[in-house]
């Protein structure tokens, strides 16, 4: 795809080349992410990140790329202080926002409103999570960070094996991470969770048309024994008609210590999209996994500044040039590595 001016809403958009394009200047930006090196070649460029819905992470990890890159973030949090909660129409939004900004990162809770807002807007827009339909830099970062872990391995991203365990039916994280797999080649893939909560079968019937082995479990520790990757999502409640129904399957994954030491490989990749549900109740990944070398959820937040570093040079034309404006950095920054 000719990335320059585009919208990213959906994994859909992409070829094999495309993310392979990504990933490579993604791995060039290690040293801005870093602060070993500082690049201006944004600066006078504005991202406007609209969060219409809850968000830390995703939200300040577009900020802190943007600004990475020498640009500028005006952030509008929350719908009931916006002119929407007025009645304004996602139309008219995206004509006047769209003339404030030079890429617009949204998240929305309703299916298809950000490709909505994309068609209205004059500048690029980036789809930040629509409700439980697609979360297309999430599944990027993922993807990126698969990549990475199984290179220690010796592994590539084609004949893996990966498990996905929890809300697979409202988890955006693992719909458009299943999408991307489809891009590769025989990766078996393990879908875990209460019948209620299974994948979408147009998911499952997509990753098979693929030619990838789909196994589906409510069974954890079997489903876990002979994967490279774990990839646990939390109960998605917001989605739920009530507190009390998403209560039904709270805690019913429980990845600790002694289960991953039990019955997965010892070099198996733990993942997670965060934030993880740390609640007794819930405990979905156990704070007993911190400190072990297998689990990459920190690793793979570090990864999400890379990658969307790499969409917003890409989607401005600037990839080859962020060297041409960087300097070394004047403060003392201490960092592990990226």
């Amino acid at each position: 795809m000719d990335f320059i001016g585009a919208n990213i809403l959906s994994v859909s958009q992409f070829e094999r080349g495309d993310i392979d394009r990504i990933f490579a200047v993604a791995d060039t930006m290690g040293p801005f992410a870093r602060r070993e090196k500082v690049t201006r070649v944004l600066e006078g460029a504005i991202l406007g990140n609209m969060f219409l819905e809850p968000s830390t992470r995703t939200r300040l990890s577009f900020g802190a790329a943007f600004n990475l890159l020498g640009g500028t973030v005006r952030e509008t949090v929350g719908v009931t202080a916006r002119s929407m909660a007025k009645g304004e129409s996602l139309y008219d939004t995206a004509r006047v926002l769209s003339g404030y900004s030079d890429v617009i990162c949204m998240r929305h809770p309703q299916e298809g409103s950000v490709a909505e807002f994309a068609a209205a807007s004059r500048v690029p827009v980036v789809n930040g999570g629509d409700g439980a339909n697609e979360h297309p830099t999430q599944a990027l970062l993922d993807l990126y960070t698969i990549r990475r872990e199984l290179e220690g391995h010796g592994r590539t991203l084609d004949n893996f094996r990966i498990a996905m365990i929890g809300d697979l039916k409202h988890g955006r994280t693992v719909h458009s991470l299943c999408k991307l797999l489809c891009l590769f080649q025989d990766v078996q893939i393990a879908l875990v969770s209460p019948p209620e909560l299974a994948m979408p079968e147009a998911v499952v019937e997509k990753l098979r048309a693929a030619g990838h082995k789909v196994t589906v479990s409510d069974q954890l520790e079997t489903s876990i024994a002979q994967v490279d990757i774990v990839y646990s999502t939390r109960i998605q409640e917001e989605r739920f008609a009530s507190q009390e129904e998403a209560n039904l399957y709270r805690g019913r994954f429980r990845l600790n210590r002694e289960i991953f030491t039990r019955f997965a490989q010892p070099n198996t990749v733990i993942m997670h999209p965060l934030p993880r549900d740390s609640r007794a109740e819930a405990n979905e990944l156990d704070t007993d996994l911190n400190e072990h070398p297998s689990l990459a959820i920190f690793r793979q937040t570090d990864n999400g500044l890379l990658v969307r570093m790499a969409l917003f040079a890409m989607l401005l034309g600037v990839e080859d040039k962020v060297d041409q404006y960087a300097h070394e950095v004047r403060w003392h920054a201490r960092r592990h590595p990226v």
